[in-house]
Order: C-alpha cells, then sequence, then structure tokens
C-alpha cells in the first residue's frame, strides 16, 4: 500500500483528519446566487468583479491557488502585482453572462497539474503577463463579437507571445493534517529582468457581526516573519515566512464608503491591502500589526528566463526552525505522489496518457469547495441586520427553505459554476471512485440527505435554481461507485448502498408523480440537462399548448428503474425483503418499455420504425401528435437503459424469477419489447433493455455514421445532416428550426451559454461507451456491427466502446503532428514547451475538430476521460 493510500485508510478510519486543509477556496464568490440580496435576483450585478475587492462576502470565499479549512474560517490565497495593473490580482476575471458572447467566461491563464485525494501535495500553475492585464479590452472586444463568433481569449491578446509573462506555481504539501508548506516559484519567461509583487493573503471569512454572538477572530504579528492566528472555531495558528518580506494587516469588512458611500465599520477594510500596495496609501493598512486579513509582502527581482522561490509554513503548532526540513518534506510528498498515480495508472504505459489521466484527476481534485447555503437564514436575513428586499425573500429557491448545506462538495468549475450540479456531481463520483471511493460515497449520500432533498422527494438541481430538473442518474453513480469500491476492498459498502437506496426511493416516487402527466409511463421532464437540443424551449410550455413526450425523459426513467433494480437485487443477497423490491422496478421497467413503443389505441410510440430511430412526440391541446423527426442526442438515450444479471444471480431471486414467468403470461405484448430475460447468452447472461439486437443495430447505423453523429472524437450531440439541411418544423404559424453547430449554439434559447446544437459532450459519450460494454456482455463477439457506418468493416460492441473511447482520448493526447486537438490549432498552446504539456478539460468540444469549448476548467464531469 502507498504511502497516500495509506493516509486515506486513516483518515476514513477517523485516525487522523488528513482532509482538515484542502483547495476549497472558489476561484469566484462574486456573481454567486448566495451573495445576491438583490429584489430582481440579479446575481451578476449586485456583487461585480469590480466591487468584489472591497466587499466582505457572507457566505463563502474565493482566491487564486486557495485553500482553507473544511469549514472555511481561516483561507489562504495568493495575490500579484506587475506594478502596471490597475488593481491587484487577488481572484480570476472574467465575464458575465450578459458580456460574453457565449455567456460566463474566465478570461485567465491558470491549470491544475498535480493533487493526492488527502491534498498532501497539491500544484497549480498561474500564467500572469508582465505587461497591463487588459481588463476593458477583453469586455469590450467579446461584446462585439456575436454568437457565430469565437470567444477572445486572454491568449488571443498577444499579451504572451513575446514570453513576457511570469509562470507562478503554487504548491502545498502537508508535513502532518495540520502542518501545510507552501511554495510558490515565480519563472520570468521574458527576455528582459521583471519585477512582480507577491502576497500570499491570509484572512478570516468574515463570521462575526452577523447577530448570532459569534467571536471575532485576530491575527497578530509576532516579529520575526511570524503571525499569530487566533479563532474560537481553530484555536491558534502559526503562519510563518522565508527571506524579506513586509506583513500589512487589514481587516476583512466591507468598504461601504467606496461601495455604498456609507460610512466604514472600521478605518481598515477588506482592499486595504490593494490600496496600499496599487495606490500607494500606507493609511489604508493597520500600523499596530493585526487585523483579520494580512499579506506576505514580497518584492521580486526576477532575472530573465530564471526562477525564484518564496516559501511558507502554515501550522497548528509553534515552530521553532520552520524551515529546516521543508525541502525534505516537499520532495518526499511529491515522490509519494508519484508512487500514488504509477499504481493507479495500472496497465496504462503511454506516458502522455499518464500525463492526461493524471492532470484530469488534479483538476477532480482541485474543484473540491466549501459550499456553505441557508436557503432560509438567505431569504430572511441575518438576526441583527436589515433584512433583505420583499422580492428577494420570494424569488429564487424559496421553496427550499430546509435546504442547509456547509459542506465540502465537488464542482463542476470553480469560476464558471462555483455551485454543486444535481447530475454533474453523480459523474464526478464516477471519476472520482478510482482514486478516492469514499469520497465518492460521501458525495453522493449527500445530496440525498435530509438537508438537500426536497421533503416532495425532488433532488436539488443547482444553485440557481433548486426547482429545475436534471437527468435522474444519482441511482447508476451510487451503484457504479459501490462496484468500484467493492472491487477495491474486497468487500461492498452495503451501509451506503442501503442508505443511498432507501433516500431514492423517495426520489423515483417524485418522478413518477411529478412528471408523467397522462400517467401514462411517458416523462415530459423539462430540458433534462440537455438545454438547446430540442426544438422548442424544454424548460418553458409548449408554444401553444400541448405537451412534450420525451424519449429522453422516458429512457432516463427506465435506466432508473433498472439501476434501482440491480440496487435492490444486490440488497437482496443479504436481505430478502428487498426482493419484493426488485419485482416493484422491473415491473415500472416493463411499463416503461411498452409505453416508449406503444401510448394508446393509435400506437403513437416514441420509436420510428422507418428512421430506426427514436424522436419526442408533441401532444397537441385537441389530442393529435407530431413525431418530432430531429436526430439528437434524444434518441440515443434508449442505449442507456440495460441491465446484464450473470446466471448465478438470477438463480438466487426466485421470486422476481416467479414474478416475471406470470407477468410473461399475463402481458406478452410488453414482454416482447425489451430483450428476453428467461433465456442467456453463451456467457450465461440475463439481459433487461429497452432495444432488442435489432433496434439496436439500426440506431447504432445512425450514431456510427460520420455524416450524423460519429465524429473523429466522439459522438455528435445532434446529427451532422442538419448542417446544410437545418429540420425545421411549424407550430402555430412560426417556423422552429434546428441547425447542426459543431461548435457554440447559434441559439439563446437557454440562457446564453447553452450549446448542445452538435458539440461533444464527455458525460452522454461516457454513458453511450458503457452502455456498449453491458450489451457486449450479454450478445459477446457473434454479435457485430459496421464500424463505421458504410465502412463494410464489423466490429463487437466491446471493440467499438473501445475505439470510440480512443476518439475520445484522442481529444486529450498529442497526434502525429505532436498537437493535441483540444488546444484547437494553436500553435503556442501546442508547441511551446511552457504550454503543451498542460491540460484544459473543458466542458464540451467542436464536433469536427475537437477543439476544448464552453467552461474551460469543467474537469467535474470532462474527468471522466480519465476512466477511458
Amino acid at each position: 500500500m502507498t504511502a497516500e493510500q495509506n493516509r486515506i485508510e486513516e483518515h476514513y478510519a477517523q485516525k487522523a483528519d488528513w482532509l482538515k486543509w484542502g483547495p476549497y477556496l472558489s476561484e469566484r464568490q462574486w456573481g454567486t446566487v448566495r451573495e445576491d440580496y438583490s429584489a430582481n435576483g440579479d446575481a451578476w450585478n449586485y456583487i461585480t468583479h469590480d466591487m468584489a475587492r472591497s466587499k466582505a462576502y457572507r457566505w463563502g470565499e474565493e482566491g487564486i491557488g486557495g485553500i482553507s479549512d473544511d469549514q472555511q474560517n481561516l483561507c489562504l490565497g495568493l495575490a500579484l502585482w506587475n506594478g502596471k495593473d490597475p488593481i491587484l490580482k487577488e481572484r480570476l476575471f472574467g465575464l458575465t453572462n450578459s458580456q460574453g458572447n457565449h455567456g460566463e467566461d474566465v478570461k485567465e491563464l491558470y491549470y491544475y497539474i498535480d493533487n493526492t485525494p488527502m491534498h498532501t501535495y497539491l500544484k497549480m500553475l498561474y500564467k500572469y503577463t508582465q505587461k497591463a492585464y487588459p481588463y476593458q479590452d477583453l469586455v469590450e472586444e467579446n461584446q462585439r463579437r456575436g454568437k457565430l463568433d469565437p470567444e477572445f481569449e486572454l491568449i488571443d491578446t498577444g499579451l504572451f507571445d513575446d514570453n513576457s509573462y511570469f509562470d507562478v506555481f503554487i504548491e502545498y504539501a502537508k508535513n502532518t493534517a495540520d502542518d501545510l508548506l507552501i511554495q510558490y516559484t515565480v519563472c520570468n519567461r521574458g527576455v528582459n529582468d521583471a519585477v512582480l509583487h507577491l502576497l500570499p493573503q491570509l484572512w478570516y471569512r468574515k463570521t462575526w457581526g452577523l447577530g448570532d454572538g459569534t467571536a471575532k477572530p485576530q491575527m497578530l504579528y509576532q516579529g520575526h516573519n511570524t503571525v499569530l492566528m487566533r479563532s474560537a472555531a481553530l484555536g491558534d495558528y502559526y503562519c510563518y515566512a522565508d527571506g524579506e518580506a513586509e506583513f500589512l494587516f487589514t481587516e476583512n469588512e466591507t468598504n461601504n464608503q467606496r461601495l455604498y458611500q456609507a460610512q466604514n465599520s472600521s478605518p481598515f477594510v477588506k482592499d486595504g491591502i490593494h490600496n496600499r500596495v496599487v495606490n500607494g496609501d500606507c493609511s489604508a493598512v493597520n500600523p499596530q500589526h493585526e487585523g483579520t486579513k494580512t499579506a506576505v509582502w514580497y518584492k521580486l527581482n526576477v532575472p530573465a528566463q530564471t526562477s525564484t522561490t518564496v516559501k511558507l509554513r502554515l501550522s497548528k503548532n509553534r515552530q521553532a526552525t520552520p524551515f529546516v526540513n521543508f525541502d525534505e518534506v516537499f520532495n518526499q510528498r511529491k515522490a509519494e505522489a508519484d508512487e500514488f498515480y504509477a499504481e493507479k495508472h495500472g496497465s496504462l504505459s503511454d506516458e502522455d496518457e499518464h500525463l492526461v489521466q493524471r492532470q484530469a484527476w488534479a483538476g477532480m481534485l482541485w474543484s473540491k469547495q466549501f459550499f456553505l447555503y441557508d436557503v432560509n437564514r438567505w431569504l430572511e436575513g441575518d438576526p441583527g441586520l436589515p433584512a433583505p428586499p420583499d422580492g428577494h425573500r420570494r424569488g429564487r429557491n424559496h421553496r427550499w427553505k430546509h435546504f442547509v448545506a456547509g459542506n465540502i462538495i465537488s464542482m463542476p468549475d470553480k469560476w464558471e459554476y462555483p455551485w454543486f450540479a444535481a447530475w454533474d456531481l453523480a459523474f464526478h463520483c464516477l471519476a472520482m471512485a478510482p482514486i478516492d471511493p469514499d469520497f465518492a460515497k460521501q458525495q453522493l449520500s449527500l445530496l440525498v440527505s435530509a438537508n438537500y432533498i426536497h421533503p416532495s422527494g425532488q433532488l436539488p438541481a443547482y444553485e440557481w435554481d433548486f426547482n429545475d430538473v436534471n437527468p435522474p442518474v444519482h441511482a447508476l453513480a451510487a451503484w457504479d461507485v459501490y462496484e468500484l469500491d467493492k472491487k477495491a476492498k474486497g468487500k461492498g459498502d452495503l451501509l451506503f448502498l442501503e442508505d443511498v437506496f432507501h433516500k431514492l426511493l423517495l426520489n423515483f416516487t417524485w418522478w413518477v408523480n411529478q412528471k408523467d402527466s397522462e400517467g401514462n409511463n411517458i416523462f415530459e421532464g423539462g430540458f433534462l440537462g440537455l438545454d438547446n437540443i430540442g426544438v422548442f424551449n424544454r424548460s418553458a410550455p409548449v408554444p401553444g399548448g400541448g405537451f412534450l413526450e420525451q424519449a429522453d425523459g422516458t429512457s432516463w426513467m427506465a435506466m432508473y428503474a433498472l439501476n434501482m433494480l440491480h440496487i435492490s437485487s444486490e440488497l437482496t443477497m443479504y436481505n430478502e425483503v428487498y426482493e419484493n423490491m426488485a419485482i416493484k422496478f422491473v415491473e415500472h421497467f416493463l411499463f416503461i418499455a411498452g409505453s416508449i413503443a406503444n401510448m394508446g389505441e393509435d400506437s403513437w410510440g416514441l420509436w420510428d420504425e422507418q428512421d430506426g430511430f427514436y424522436y419526442d412526440l408533441l401532444r397537441k391541446p385537441d389530442g393529435s401528435y407530431d413525431r418530432l423527426r430531429v436526430r439528437t442526442l434524444v434518441g440515443l438515450i434508449p442505449l442507456f437503459a440495460v441491465n446484464v444479471f450473470d446466471d448465478e444471480r438470477w438463480k438466487k431471486l426466485p421470486k422476481l424469477k416467479a414474478h416475471l414467468d406470470w407477468f410473461m403470461q399475463q402481458r406478452p405484448d410488453l414482454v416482447k419489447l425489451v430483450s428476453y430475460w428467461k433465456g442467456t447468452s453463451g456467457s450465461e447472461q440475463h439481459l433487461l433493455s429497452l432495444l432488442r439486437g435489432h433496434r439496436m443495430k439500426l440506431l447504432l447505423r445512425r450514431m456510427l455514421d460520420p455524416n450524423e453523429f460519429l465524429s473523429d472524437y466522439g459522438v455528435r450531440s445532434i446529427s451532422k445532416v442538419y448542417e446544410e439541411q437545418p429540420f425545421e418544423y411549424y407550430l402555430n404559424g412560426t417556423d422552429f428550426s434546428v441547425r447542426y453547430n459543431a461548435a457554440e449554439s447559434e441559439t439563446g434559447m437557454f440562457g446564453g451559454n447553452s450549446n448542445w446544437r452538435g458539440p461533444i459532450w464527455m458525460p452522454v459519450n461516457y454513458l453511450i461507451i458503457q452502455s456498449l460494454y453491458r450489451f457486449h456482455n450479454y450478445y459477446g463477439n457473434e454479435f457485430r456491427v459496421e464500424y463505421p457506418t458504410g465502412s463494410n468493416q464489423y466490429h463487437s460492441l466491446a471493440e467499438i466502446a473501445a475505439l470510440l473511447s480512443k476518439r475520445l482520448k484522442s481529444i486529450f493526447l498529442k497526434n502525429e503532428n505532436g498537437e493535441r486537438p483540444v488546444f484547437g490549432g494553436h500553435p503556442k498552446l501546442n508547441h511551446d514547451p511552457h504550454f503543451k504539456d498542460y491540460i484544459l478539460y473543458h466542458e464540451y468540444f467542436n464536433g469536427n475538430t475537437g477543439k476544448g469549448l464552453g467552461a474551460s476548467h469543467q474537469t467535474g464531469w470532462t474527468g471522466l476521460v480519465s476512466l477511458l
């Protein structure tokens, strides 16, 4: 067992709290729902980037490469100044949803390079220009551009062309669980010497003065480059700084005078350090060297093409010689990280794949964040302070007053989406499970806990609107994480599985009661995470009335039923009472399967035999139907509803077997629609799925056609046939159209950044691959499909799954020209030695070129590439 694996075991056995400290700071707290107390819910403008340096936050903190304790009482982040910028660089800059031509968008260059599950070694890179940062140019140029234009990024400004920038490497190593070594390495990549002001900052989150009697913490300078930090929550901590530095102190209090033209509660406020460094205002910091925020101010003259290093130590215990064993501990933790990941790479031998997989996991681990949100207190306001406006108290998330969070959660992207999202989180857990299955289990349990799940059984979708509906993938994630954990430990965590199962029963019932308006087992789930995939905005009522009977919503529910069947059958192995639940879910599945094929006397189903594809149906107010014959991911999602039982398990479920035999006699019409479970394949497997072999081959014929879904980099979200001939549908005198866009959507139908009109998305591709492997377990090598369509080459389903995995991996791996498609052909990103091996795991990818698009650090679900 590696040293890091030992620490994982220690932590979850509660022998040492290795996760007390971690990378739990957000990268953007401004513009979030939690900090928005406006009457109209305008979060982006209630606290802007310009206001952020002066506003003490209520619910969380942000920083560059920052860490905090697990309740975010004490925070540490890096600030920088090149002597030319108008503001201290304390936080990452980006555009709001309305400013960006494709929605919100961070405009910085930073990379997550390394991290271990217990955060015993972390490494991040931030690239900082030596010239003035072009804040206004980025805003103005992106506002000039339209939806069909690419985003104007920081690297497009030319500021990095002559290498006049700093590479700032941020590293942490834990000596013990509460003794942290911090190292900043500044590399001047330019040809001239350059000055950099480097300011590691420590501050307490504003927890005092909120009407609950919380005592104010203190930071006190002790001389000898040492700060003593005292709080009731954490006790004493010490910060030690190496080398020549000046210590600046202020308070983490809002600068009311600057923001609201009102009196400040203290002469020293949050932006005091900015005012001292950038504006030269000595009165902005406390001459008594005390406060609740401090900075260690290094003025570094870095010679051309060389580097310099700054060291700090943050420790629970007083250190007589804080830097004596510093390098030794750092080198040891690096070696232990290498050892841990060498074991996790397993049989993977390609060094470039090692790099991509390890940085994907690093991004996952860096994207943990402390998430604090008490909805009732947020709506009503803090005691003793002015109440929020009435509009706020009746606005967003007001149905979720039970919701109370104060947890470390895996985030989609700590700048673009610094809040949890229900279906993203399920995929995060799958990617995280091979390196830290216990954290994955904790995350899945958290979302269904009483503080999160609504009393009705609805899961909160995401902070922007808890009421929205994401695909029900939680049971899938719970089962897969359970299996991965069982494989790793040799024993399944039945307490976890049982607990999640009971909570998901509530959620499954909510789905059945809320999203099946006619009681016909066809579901109208809303946008279901697919945003712009449909003809209409699927989060809004159908224009002119009626209902959209959704192939994806219904297939997700069929998948959900099969996942719950699998979980209940596993629990039956240990407690026979769960076999009745297995019977319940197999019946749900069969009725859904029947409804997909036949929704009434007129035999209007979701399957189109002529096209060999699944389509949504529009049920009109007069009772008539229209089949919306547009080929999108919606029609591929029925592939996900597949479950394979081995014969040994089947024999241990006698009640289920007997019930299905009875059901087969009572409803042969339903049974014939799905794979026949009574027989077995040559490998003694039983199959339940929405697709028999014939329909699956018809569906795969479309999916594996390069002229439709199959790209060199995975499966597109919309068929490419609509590039030249958009799908047209007329309803009530309005022409609705769907056009394939390889990159960004040209419609803002669902918000400013919804782009499902063609690009490749990792999570749905992962589910396609997973489903193909499951089908292969039943059908075996003899079942072969043409791949690609029209090639006259035939492969087994497992071979096709592997070939699709190869296409997806190729987005990130170097090709024959030494270039990574994710970089979109950019010469500097592909060939510069200081860029070419730092990977960004984007939200989605160009369907034709593989270029990364959307949120640039959404390692969350794109981190699934680590499993491929």
